[in-house]
């Protein structure tokens, strides 16, 4: 049995160390999101319509939840952030016509409903701070996470844009609206909210847990003085 458990062991650590010496691992900075910080997600609600939702819809999200969740007063969801009209239960879909989005950009733009939970909030936070500039790509700029990226840099004008130095890092050639440090914060900001946008109903779900705990520890509680009184005069 030792035997066994020690040649199971042994082959986990065999294939970590493939893993490992493929390549695949990837050094993400961490997003470090806050996902109950309602001012955060309102700035990130504000940048993905004004930036993105051009070309990626929410097909999951209703404008209705940005001013249940994040209070957003609806006429200034209406004025601000509804560019195609429609009403507050409408989810945030684009008209783009997809047979031409793939045509402008070699692929369809994707629906980012899903997209935090499918890469997760570190991959989406480097992504945005990875564009670099690449005179050989079709829209100029690649991605030091998303190799031969196929979409512009929509956000340049806010961090400017950066060339890829000898060592691999990223310098800055041509400065941005915003200084380094608060376009970080602004694309913490949108990661945040398209975490949100994944799972709306997170907060809610784990403020129900702890209700459902506390109701299972008093269930545990009468539930092992009640075996006690059945089984009290069982020898």
């Amino acid at each position: 049995m030792k035997t066994k458990y020690l040649m199971i062991l042994v082959s986990a650590l065999m294939l970590a160390g493939i893993v490992r010496a493929s390549g695949t691992e990837m050094h993400l900075e961490p997003a470090n999101i806050e996902r109950d910080n309602v001012v955060s997600l309102q700035h990130g609600a504000k940048l993905f319509v004004n930036y993105c939702l051009g070309c990626h819809s929410l097909k999951y999200l209703r404008y209705e939840r940005l001013v249940e969740d994040l209070k957003i007063p609806a006429d200034i969801v209406k004025k601000n952030l509804m560019f195609v009209g429609g009403k507050l239960g409408d989810t945030m879909r684009i008209n783009m016509d997809p047979e031409a989005a793939g045509k402008w950009f070699g692929t369809t733009p994707p629906d980012l409903s899903l997209m935090a939970r499918a890469k997760g909030v570190d991959y989406l936070y480097n992504y945005l701070k990875g564009f670099y500039r690449d005179d050989s790509r079709p829209w100029g700029v690649n991605n030091t996470v998303f190799k031969d990226v196929g979409m512009p840099h929509v956000l340049e004008p806010l961090q400017g844009l950066y060339e890829k130095g000898e060592d691999g890092k990223l310098v800055q050639i041509k400065k941005g609206e915003l200084t380094p440090e608060e376009y970080d914060q602004a694309v913490r900001d949108l990661v945040n909210f398209l975490a949100y946008a994944a799972e709306p109903m997170r907060s809610y779900r784990i403020h129900l847990g702890v209700y459902v705990i506390l109701f299972l520890l008093v269930f545990f509680v009468l539930s092992y003085f009640l075996k006690k009184e059945y089984w009290k005069d069982v020898h």
